[in-house]
């Protein structure tokens, strides 16, 4: 997928976006909602409003994602940036990570 369009979008829209690619999972595997609610071990009710507002939990799009052989998908998120330099990986080896932020 494009990144550059993702960064454009709101999380609204992200949401929506997420919630359609979703439903195209789900009909390419020809389910319907109540098959696929109960494999992801959810409420048709709340996969039906998130397939139509794209509003819904953390909990419950990974349970969707799970259900539809997806959710490996999720382990690239929220990766730190790579290293641009020997020095860099260096720097980052020997560096503690803070718990807390400071601001």
């Amino acid at each position: 997928m494009n990144t550059t369009m993702l960064t454009l979008m709101n999380t609204a829209e992200t949401g929506k976006s997420l919630a359609a690619r979703t439903k195209t999972l789900r009909l390419l595997k020809n389910w319907t909602r109540e098959t696929l609610a109960r494999r992801a071990g959810v409420s048709t009710a709340s996969l039906k409003r998130f397939e139509t507002t794209g509003k819904a939990s953390l909990d419950l799009i990974l349970k969707l994602a799970h259900a539809l052989s997806r959710l490996d998908e999720f382990s690239e998120l929220f990766q730190p940036p790579a290293a641009q330099s020997i020095e860099e990986l260096d720097r980052r080896a020997g560096k503690i990570i803070r718990k807390r932020g400071s601001i």
